[in-house]
Protein backbone atom coordinates (compact mmCIF):
# COMPACT_ATOMS: atom_id res chain seq x y z
CA UNK A 1 0.00 0.00 0.00
CA UNK A 2 1.46 3.18 -1.04
CA UNK A 3 1.82 6.10 1.56
CA UNK A 4 0.25 9.43 1.91
CA UNK A 5 1.69 12.33 -0.08
CA UNK A 6 3.93 14.17 1.56
CA UNK A 7 5.24 13.01 5.02
CA UNK A 8 8.22 10.32 5.45
CA UNK A 9 8.17 8.84 2.06
CA UNK A 10 8.19 12.19 0.15
CA UNK A 11 11.04 13.81 2.35
CA UNK A 12 13.18 10.52 1.90
CA UNK A 13 12.79 10.82 -1.89
CA UNK A 14 14.47 14.51 -1.56
CA UNK A 15 17.12 13.70 0.58
CA UNK A 16 17.95 10.35 -1.56
CA UNK A 17 18.31 13.14 -4.80
CA UNK A 18 20.45 15.18 -3.09
CA UNK A 19 24.50 14.55 -3.07
CA UNK A 20 26.02 13.30 0.19
CA UNK A 21 27.09 16.07 2.83
CA UNK A 22 30.56 15.39 3.99
CA UNK A 23 32.10 17.01 7.24
CA UNK A 24 35.69 15.50 6.66
CA UNK A 25 38.38 18.34 6.37
CA UNK A 26 36.23 21.50 7.84
CA UNK A 27 38.43 20.40 11.20
CA UNK A 28 41.61 20.89 9.82
CA UNK A 29 40.19 24.16 8.01
CA UNK A 30 39.47 25.53 11.66
CA UNK A 31 42.28 24.71 13.30
CA UNK A 32 43.80 27.26 10.87
CA UNK A 33 41.79 29.92 12.30
CA UNK A 34 41.92 28.55 15.78
CA UNK A 35 45.97 28.39 15.70
CA UNK A 36 45.53 32.58 14.48
CA UNK A 37 43.07 33.17 17.14
CA UNK A 38 46.14 32.85 19.61
CA UNK A 39 44.37 29.99 21.18
CA UNK A 40 45.41 26.43 22.16
CA UNK A 41 42.42 24.80 21.72
CA UNK A 42 38.82 25.92 21.28
CA UNK A 43 35.55 24.66 22.81
CA UNK A 44 32.23 24.43 20.27
CA UNK A 45 29.09 25.18 21.63
CA UNK A 46 26.47 26.57 19.10
CA UNK A 47 24.43 23.81 17.67
CA UNK A 48 25.07 24.21 14.24
CA UNK A 49 28.43 24.80 14.32
CA UNK A 50 28.79 21.48 16.09
CA UNK A 51 26.31 20.13 13.17
CA UNK A 52 28.69 21.85 10.09
CA UNK A 53 31.86 20.00 11.69
CA UNK A 54 30.51 17.06 13.06
CA UNK A 55 27.28 16.06 10.75
CA UNK A 56 25.84 15.25 14.29
CA UNK A 57 22.14 16.71 14.96
CA UNK A 58 21.69 16.20 18.31
CA UNK A 59 20.61 18.19 20.85
CA UNK A 60 23.10 18.28 23.12
CA UNK A 61 27.06 18.31 21.88
CA UNK A 62 29.98 20.46 22.48
CA UNK A 63 33.13 19.88 20.81
CA UNK A 64 36.66 20.31 21.62
CA UNK A 65 39.30 21.45 19.04
CA UNK A 66 42.80 19.91 19.91
CA UNK A 67 44.75 19.87 16.69
CA UNK A 68 44.13 19.82 13.06
CA UNK A 69 42.56 15.92 12.93
CA UNK A 70 41.61 15.56 16.94
CA UNK A 71 39.07 16.87 18.31
CA UNK A 72 36.09 15.02 20.89
CA UNK A 73 32.32 15.47 20.40
CA UNK A 74 31.25 14.85 24.30
CA UNK A 75 27.29 14.10 24.30
CA UNK A 76 25.45 12.30 26.61
CA UNK A 77 24.05 8.96 26.82
CA UNK A 78 20.75 9.02 24.93
CA UNK A 79 23.25 9.96 21.45
CA UNK A 80 25.48 7.12 22.47
CA UNK A 81 24.87 5.39 19.09
CA UNK A 82 23.64 8.49 16.85
CA UNK A 83 26.75 10.28 17.59
CA UNK A 84 29.43 7.96 16.40
CA UNK A 85 27.01 7.07 13.46
CA UNK A 86 26.32 10.32 12.14
CA UNK A 87 30.35 10.89 12.83
CA UNK A 88 30.93 8.35 10.25
CA UNK A 89 28.48 9.03 7.54
CA UNK A 90 29.67 12.74 7.27
CA UNK A 91 33.16 10.78 7.12
CA UNK A 92 35.01 12.75 10.29
CA UNK A 93 35.36 9.42 12.49
CA UNK A 94 38.91 9.59 11.83
CA UNK A 95 39.43 12.99 13.39
CA UNK A 96 36.46 13.35 16.03
CA UNK A 97 36.14 10.96 19.15
CA UNK A 98 33.16 10.67 20.83
CA UNK A 99 32.96 11.02 24.85
CA UNK A 100 29.87 9.75 26.32
CA UNK A 101 29.38 12.03 30.19
CA UNK A 102 27.32 14.68 31.76
CA UNK A 103 29.97 17.14 32.09
CA UNK A 104 32.09 18.49 28.59
CA UNK A 105 34.19 20.73 30.82
CA UNK A 106 35.08 17.75 33.51
CA UNK A 107 35.57 14.99 30.55
CA UNK A 108 37.66 17.32 28.44
CA UNK A 109 39.98 19.01 30.88
CA UNK A 110 42.42 15.92 31.09
CA UNK A 111 42.94 16.42 27.53
CA UNK A 112 43.51 20.17 27.82
CA UNK A 113 46.31 19.65 30.41
CA UNK A 114 49.09 21.29 28.16
CA UNK A 115 47.01 24.04 26.94
CA UNK A 116 47.77 27.11 27.68
CA UNK A 117 44.12 29.25 26.21
CA UNK A 118 41.36 27.41 25.56
CA UNK A 119 38.70 29.56 23.23
CA UNK A 120 35.36 29.20 24.27
CA UNK A 121 32.85 30.25 21.64
CA UNK A 122 31.35 33.63 23.09
CA UNK A 123 27.27 32.78 23.15
CA UNK A 124 28.43 30.09 25.75
CA UNK A 125 25.96 30.65 28.65
CA UNK A 126 27.60 32.21 31.57
CA UNK A 127 27.39 29.70 34.07
CA UNK A 128 28.79 26.91 31.46
CA UNK A 129 31.81 29.49 30.72
CA UNK A 130 31.96 29.35 35.02
CA UNK A 131 32.19 25.22 34.77
CA UNK A 132 34.95 25.07 31.93
CA UNK A 133 36.95 27.76 33.93
CA UNK A 134 37.03 25.63 37.23
CA UNK A 135 37.48 22.59 35.13
CA UNK A 136 40.94 23.51 33.56
CA UNK A 137 44.12 24.45 34.38
CA UNK A 138 44.63 26.62 30.96
CA UNK A 139 43.50 30.37 30.96
CA UNK A 140 39.75 30.44 29.16
CA UNK A 141 39.00 33.42 26.94
CA UNK A 142 36.30 33.88 24.09
CA UNK A 143 36.56 33.32 20.55
CA UNK A 144 33.99 34.93 18.04
CA UNK A 145 32.69 33.44 14.88
CA UNK A 146 35.49 31.13 13.95
CA UNK A 147 33.38 28.49 12.85
CA UNK A 148 30.61 31.17 11.40
CA UNK A 149 33.19 32.74 8.90
CA UNK A 150 33.80 29.35 7.29
CA UNK A 151 30.07 28.48 7.16
CA UNK A 152 29.49 31.62 5.01
CA UNK A 153 31.02 29.84 2.00
CA UNK A 154 28.50 26.77 0.87
CA UNK A 155 30.01 23.69 -1.10
CA UNK A 156 28.38 21.74 -3.26
CA UNK A 157 26.41 19.87 -0.85
CA UNK A 158 24.93 22.87 1.09
CA UNK A 159 24.17 24.53 -1.97
CA UNK A 160 22.06 21.19 -3.02
CA UNK A 161 20.17 21.45 -0.03
CA UNK A 162 19.63 24.73 -0.29
CA UNK A 163 18.99 25.03 -3.68
CA UNK A 164 15.79 21.88 -2.83
CA UNK A 165 14.42 24.07 -0.24
CA UNK A 166 14.09 27.06 -2.25
CA UNK A 167 12.38 24.81 -4.88
CA UNK A 168 9.76 23.80 -3.04
CA UNK A 169 9.22 27.13 -1.27
CA UNK A 170 8.29 28.22 -4.99
CA UNK A 171 6.10 25.47 -5.48
CA UNK A 172 4.47 26.15 -1.92
CA UNK A 173 3.68 29.49 -2.56
CA UNK A 174 2.63 29.09 -6.45
CA UNK A 175 0.25 26.22 -4.48
CA UNK A 176 -1.82 29.30 -2.44
CA UNK A 177 -1.91 32.35 -4.87
CA UNK A 178 -4.73 31.18 -6.34
CA UNK A 179 -6.32 31.43 -2.34
CA UNK A 180 -5.16 35.01 -2.71
CA UNK A 181 -9.03 36.28 -2.26
CA UNK A 182 -11.06 38.49 -0.10
CA UNK A 183 -12.10 36.54 2.85
CA UNK A 184 -8.93 34.50 3.39
CA UNK A 185 -7.53 35.00 6.05
CA UNK A 186 -3.49 35.59 6.73
CA UNK A 187 -3.74 32.42 9.34
CA UNK A 188 -5.50 30.26 6.56
CA UNK A 189 -3.03 31.27 4.21
CA UNK A 190 -0.07 30.34 6.57
CA UNK A 191 -1.29 26.90 7.40
CA UNK A 192 -1.43 25.87 3.87
CA UNK A 193 2.22 27.52 3.05
CA UNK A 194 3.16 24.91 5.76
CA UNK A 195 1.07 21.83 4.94
CA UNK A 196 2.19 22.35 0.90
CA UNK A 197 6.12 22.98 1.96
CA UNK A 198 5.69 19.25 4.24
CA UNK A 199 3.93 17.78 1.65
CA UNK A 200 6.85 18.23 -0.66
CA UNK A 201 9.27 16.94 1.34
CA UNK A 202 10.53 19.06 3.84
CA UNK A 203 11.19 18.50 7.16
CA UNK A 204 8.66 21.80 7.32
CA UNK A 205 8.59 25.43 7.30
CA UNK A 206 12.63 27.45 7.11
CA UNK A 207 10.84 29.82 10.18
CA UNK A 208 7.40 30.80 10.96
CA UNK A 209 6.01 31.90 7.74
CA UNK A 210 4.67 35.69 7.33
CA UNK A 211 1.32 36.03 5.82
CA UNK A 212 0.93 39.82 6.14
CA UNK A 213 -2.23 41.85 4.78
CA UNK A 214 -3.31 45.57 4.72
CA UNK A 215 -2.05 47.40 7.81
CA UNK A 216 -0.32 44.04 8.71
CA UNK A 217 1.85 44.59 6.56
CA UNK A 218 3.57 47.94 7.61
CA UNK A 219 5.02 45.44 10.27
CA UNK A 220 8.34 43.49 8.98
CA UNK A 221 7.81 40.41 11.26
CA UNK A 222 3.66 40.33 11.47
CA UNK A 223 2.38 37.02 12.74
CA UNK A 224 -0.29 36.25 10.68
CA UNK A 225 -3.58 36.43 12.18
CA UNK A 226 -7.43 35.77 11.77
CA UNK A 227 -7.85 38.88 9.65
CA UNK A 228 -9.74 38.70 6.10
CA UNK A 229 -8.00 39.80 2.64
CA UNK A 230 -9.45 42.62 1.21
CA UNK A 231 -9.86 43.95 -2.29
CA UNK A 232 -7.13 46.82 -2.56
CA UNK A 233 -4.87 44.96 0.24
CA UNK A 234 -1.33 44.55 0.01
CA UNK A 235 0.21 41.33 0.83
CA UNK A 236 3.36 40.18 2.34
CA UNK A 237 4.28 36.53 2.00
CA UNK A 238 7.79 35.76 3.43
CA UNK A 239 7.97 31.55 3.55
CA UNK A 240 11.07 29.23 3.66
CA UNK A 241 11.64 25.77 3.52
CA UNK A 242 14.12 23.44 5.37
CA UNK A 243 15.49 20.50 4.02
CA UNK A 244 18.45 18.06 6.15
CA UNK A 245 18.85 21.11 8.25
CA UNK A 246 19.25 23.60 5.25
CA UNK A 247 17.04 26.77 4.74
CA UNK A 248 15.88 29.29 2.04
CA UNK A 249 14.04 32.35 2.57
CA UNK A 250 11.88 34.41 -0.26
CA UNK A 251 9.26 37.16 0.02
CA UNK A 252 7.01 37.85 -2.00
CA UNK A 253 4.45 40.89 -2.10
CA UNK A 254 0.66 41.25 -3.41
CA UNK A 255 -2.13 43.13 -3.87
CA UNK A 256 -5.91 42.49 -4.74
CA UNK A 257 -7.05 43.63 -7.86
CA UNK A 258 -5.93 47.21 -9.55
CA UNK A 259 -3.64 48.89 -6.61
CA UNK A 260 -4.08 52.19 -5.38
CA UNK A 261 -1.62 54.94 -6.84
CA UNK A 262 0.11 54.80 -3.45
CA UNK A 263 0.30 51.28 -3.15
CA UNK A 264 1.76 50.91 -7.40
CA UNK A 265 4.10 53.94 -6.40
CA UNK A 266 5.19 51.70 -3.02
CA UNK A 267 5.74 47.88 -5.13
CA UNK A 268 7.70 49.84 -8.46
CA UNK A 269 10.15 51.37 -6.00
CA UNK A 270 10.62 48.66 -4.03
CA UNK A 271 10.94 46.07 -7.19
CA UNK A 272 13.74 48.84 -8.78
CA UNK A 273 15.60 48.37 -5.80
CA UNK A 274 15.71 44.68 -4.93
CA UNK A 275 16.63 44.45 -8.69
CA UNK A 276 19.77 46.92 -8.02
CA UNK A 277 20.93 45.18 -4.64
CA UNK A 278 20.89 42.16 -6.53
CA UNK A 279 22.87 43.54 -9.34
CA UNK A 280 25.93 44.32 -6.72
CA UNK A 281 25.79 40.83 -5.68
CA UNK A 282 29.43 39.25 -7.10
CA UNK A 283 32.82 38.37 -5.76
CA UNK A 284 34.56 40.46 -4.11
CA UNK A 285 32.35 43.24 -3.89
CA UNK A 286 31.43 44.99 -0.08
CA UNK A 287 28.39 43.55 1.06
CA UNK A 288 27.44 46.99 2.12
CA UNK A 289 27.32 48.06 -1.44
CA UNK A 290 24.39 45.82 -1.41
CA UNK A 291 22.81 47.86 0.53
CA UNK A 292 23.64 51.07 -0.54
CA UNK A 293 22.14 50.19 -4.12
CA UNK A 294 18.96 49.14 -2.41
CA UNK A 295 18.83 52.24 -0.09
CA UNK A 296 19.63 55.04 -3.29
CA UNK A 297 16.99 54.07 -5.18
CA UNK A 298 14.64 54.09 -2.35
CA UNK A 299 16.15 57.12 -0.98
CA UNK A 300 15.77 58.88 -4.75
CA UNK A 301 11.90 57.95 -4.55
CA UNK A 302 11.77 59.65 -1.19
CA UNK A 303 11.02 56.01 0.66
CA UNK A 304 14.40 55.80 2.73
CA UNK A 305 12.61 56.47 5.91
CA UNK A 306 10.45 53.93 5.57
CA UNK A 307 13.25 50.98 4.65
CA UNK A 308 14.07 50.35 8.22
CA UNK A 309 15.85 46.73 8.56
CA UNK A 310 19.20 45.68 7.07
CA UNK A 311 19.10 44.37 3.17
CA UNK A 312 20.25 40.84 4.03
CA UNK A 313 21.85 38.07 5.36
CA UNK A 314 23.81 34.96 4.67
CA UNK A 315 21.70 31.62 4.61
CA UNK A 316 22.52 27.64 5.37
CA UNK A 317 21.92 25.79 8.42
CA UNK A 318 20.58 29.09 10.51
CA UNK A 319 18.02 31.44 8.90
CA UNK A 320 20.78 34.85 9.45
CA UNK A 321 24.46 33.34 8.87
CA UNK A 322 27.36 35.73 7.60
CA UNK A 323 27.68 38.05 5.27
CA UNK A 324 25.95 40.62 6.73
CA UNK A 325 24.33 42.78 4.07
CA UNK A 326 24.04 46.06 5.77
CA UNK A 327 25.19 49.86 5.73
CA UNK A 328 28.72 49.52 6.70
CA UNK A 329 29.54 46.03 6.19
CA UNK A 330 33.22 45.32 5.05
CA UNK A 331 32.81 41.70 4.37
CA UNK A 332 33.69 40.67 0.22
CA UNK A 333 31.67 38.33 -1.07
CA UNK A 334 33.13 35.06 -2.14
CA UNK A 335 32.06 32.27 -4.46
CA UNK A 336 29.78 30.15 -2.36
CA UNK A 337 28.07 32.72 -0.05
CA UNK A 338 24.17 32.15 -0.40
CA UNK A 339 22.48 35.57 0.91
CA UNK A 340 19.09 37.43 0.89
CA UNK A 341 18.93 40.71 -0.88
CA UNK A 342 15.26 42.00 0.64
CA UNK A 343 14.17 45.73 0.64
CA UNK A 344 11.39 46.82 2.02
CA UNK A 345 9.11 49.77 2.94
CA UNK A 346 6.66 49.99 5.52
CA UNK A 347 3.67 52.74 6.24
CA UNK A 348 1.90 52.43 9.43
CA UNK A 349 -1.91 52.25 9.15
CA UNK A 350 -1.48 51.75 5.27
CA UNK A 351 0.87 48.79 4.55
CA UNK A 352 4.34 47.66 3.24
CA UNK A 353 6.04 45.80 0.66
CA UNK A 354 9.06 43.87 0.41
CA UNK A 355 10.80 41.70 -2.02
CA UNK A 356 12.92 39.14 -1.12
CA UNK A 357 15.72 36.46 -3.67
CA UNK A 358 17.87 34.29 -2.14
CA UNK A 359 21.32 34.31 -4.29
CA UNK A 360 24.23 32.37 -4.52
CA UNK A 361 27.52 33.93 -5.28
CA UNK A 362 29.25 32.25 -8.10
CA UNK A 363 32.90 32.65 -10.07
CA UNK A 364 31.15 35.71 -12.46
CA UNK A 365 28.15 37.05 -10.58
CA UNK A 366 25.20 35.38 -8.82
CA UNK A 367 22.27 32.76 -9.86
CA UNK A 368 19.15 33.21 -8.00
CA UNK A 369 18.24 30.19 -6.28
CA UNK A 370 14.30 31.70 -5.48
CA UNK A 371 12.01 31.69 -8.76
CA UNK A 372 9.00 32.40 -7.90
CA UNK A 373 7.49 35.58 -10.11
CA UNK A 374 7.71 39.10 -9.30
CA UNK A 375 4.48 39.74 -10.40
CA UNK A 376 2.55 41.31 -7.93
CA UNK A 377 -1.18 41.64 -9.18
CA UNK A 378 -3.96 39.27 -8.52
CA UNK A 379 -6.43 39.90 -10.61
CA UNK A 380 -10.26 39.04 -8.96
CA UNK A 381 -13.38 37.44 -9.81
CA UNK A 382 -15.50 39.17 -12.19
Amino acid sequence: MSGPPGGPDREAGVLASLPPLRTGGRLGRLWDRVAGSDVDAAVIVEPANVRWLTGFTGSNGVVVVLGADEALLVTDARYEEQAPAQIGEAGCSGEIEVVVARDPAKAAAPRLGASARVGIEDRVAWGEQIRWSEAVTAETVPVSGIVERLRAVKDGAELARIEAAANIADGALASVVPMLRPGTTESHLQRALDGAIRSAGASGPAYDTIVASGPNAALPHAAPTGRRLESGDLVIIDVGALVDGYRSDMTRTFVLGDPSDRAAAMLEAVERSQAAGAAAVEPGVEAGRIDTACRSVLDGAGMGDAFVHGTGHGVGLDIHELPRVASGSAAALEPGNVLTVEPGVYFPGFGGVRIEDLLVVTDSGHRPLTLHPKTPLVPLPA
